[in-house]
């Protein structure tokens, strides 16, 4: 697959402190990456240098090939920011208007309007009058003005209510099937477990991790296997904690809100031991850490030492 935009070896540093400490990765066509990390994890500042906003103090960014600041490269790329700047006294129509006269090829206002959700009311309103989740939904539609091969948002979902929420990721999806690539910042992480296909977990200035949720969530989270027990005559809760912890790659066995709860490498293992064993489990259920508990384990193992944002 074409890769159309990357790091190599980047190092940031602000008055001898380490932003972003030697990443590399690279974005390929028609992909959805979710670029997260806890406040001063180096993410924001990576998005700025993508964006040509700051230069790396080593190493190279490049975008279709080129600098970020390459006029080419600009006229391809889209950028939905936290920040919606608006011309006081105009219409969201004639900020559209204004915005997508910078594109050789862009989108029209209708398009731009459906992309955005707006009504022929809302184009009519005062740019400066709207609500913050109408702000957010002109910066997607001022992203999207130049009809660009790469978008960058970042957290393009604050403020939004549920509804518009979901109209959002949805045109996302529909953005993604027709080609276009995209890197997205959340704090909402059940998005980012939903939305990209790819993950880039950044922690202290590097990558923590990288790779699809489900890959992240597997490597740095445990399994489980949890049951009632009805224990007491020939089974004591003590022999059964004893027969489960022998069992290879089970972590722990506790009673945690009247169920049983194993943490295990591998759940069928656990499983077998059960049965082997004859242990009385009933409601027996598998399951899986999330995005947000391997976002937390992260966190606690590394002691959340925050760098320069």
């Amino acid at each position: 697959m074409e890769n159309i935009a990357g790091l190599k070896r980047v190092t940031k540093t602000y008055g001898g402190k380490t932003a972003v400490d030697d990443v590399s990765f690279d974005i390929p066509r028609g992909s959805v990456t979710a670029v997260l990390g806890p406040n001063g994890a180096g993410k924001t500042t990576v998005l700025s240098m993508m964006l040509g906003l700051r230069e790396p103090s080593r190493g190279t960014v490049e975008l279709f090939g080129r600098s970020p600041k390459d006029v080419q490269v600009k006229r391809r790329i889209g950028a939905m920011l936290q920040e919606v700047s608006v011309i006081d006294g105009l219409k969201v129509r004639e900020v559209m208007a204004m915005i997508r006269t910078y594109y050789p090829e862009p989108l029209s206002l209708s398009e731009m309007a459906d992309i955005a959700g707006f009504s022929p009311e809302e184009m009519n309103q005062r740019a400066s009058k709207l609500s913050g989740g109408q702000k957010r939904r002109l910066g997607f539609a001022l992203a999207m003005a130049g009809n660009p091969d790469l978008l960058f948002f970042d957290e393009p979902t604050v403020g939004l209510d549920s509804t518009s929420r979901r109209a959002f990721w949805q045109q996302t999806q529909a953005l993604a099937r027709k080609g276009k690539t995209i890197l997205f910042s959340t704090h909402y992480l059940q998005e980012a477990e939903d939305a990209a296909d790819r993950i880039l977990l950044f922690n202290k200035g590097k990558i923590a991790a990288d790779g699809t949720p489900g890959e992240i969530v597997s490597r740095l989270t445990s399994r489980s296997v949890s049951f009632l027990a009805d224990l007491g005559g020939n089974v004591a809760a003590s022999d059964m904690v004893i027969q489960l912890l022998s069992v290879p790659g089970v972590k722990e066995c506790k009673e945690q809100d009247g169920r049983w709860v194993v943490t295990a490498e591998n759940t069928d293992t656990v499983l077998a031991a059960i049965f082997r064993y004859e242990i009385p489990a009933r409601d027996i259920r598998t399951g899986q850490g999330r995005l947000d508990d391997a976002f937390e384990l992260m966190l606690s193992e590394d002691g959340n030492e925050e760098a320069v944002s």
